[in-house]
């Protein structure tokens, strides 16, 4: 049996430990946190299935739809060509998806989506360090090549 007190500095200490993430992050790894954070909710409506809490697994299927629509928002349509416009429509996809995970409680469409997000997070991962946050790299370096 843990004590409010106790819970509510665990809390504390988890907001405080993801706003300096966040503070002091790049680019490159606030995509990263962005994609973790949509894992973990997804993970949290799975469990509210099992448990059959409802609350928890729309506001965690809602989390997880807001953090890729944030995701989908950041892409440069213009700039990223057609891996962007690809993404676009995955993200789109994966909305839709989680929209239909809540309506019938289907863990299943849930795992897809996880799926995913992993293999996004996977690909965005792969992203070598020279090439992150620093757009002018690429250019040269095809330029060299």
């Amino acid at each position: 049996m843990s004590h409010p007190a106790t819970q509510n500095a665990a809390n504390h200490y988890s907001q405080v430990d993801t706003y300096t993430g966040v503070s002091g992050a790049d680019s490159h790894r606030l995509v990263l946190m962005l994609l973790n954070g949509a894992l973990s909710n997804i993970a949290v409506a799975k469990g509210s299935i099992e448990r059959k809490d409802v609350v928890v697994k729309g506001e965690s299927i809602g989390q997880a739809i807001s953090i890729i629509n944030g995701l989908r928002a950041s892409l440069d349509l213009d700039l990223g060509g057609e891996l962007a416009a690809n993404l676009d429509s995955l993200y789109d996809y994966m909305e839709r998806r989680l929209l239909e995970a809540n309506l019938k409680s289907d863990e299943s469409i849930l795992a897809e989506v996880s799926s995913l997000l992993h293999e996004i997070k996977e690909g965005w991962m792969g992203i070598p360090v020279e090439f992150r946050n620093n757009p002018d790299a690429a250019e040269q370096n095809t330029a060299g090549a």
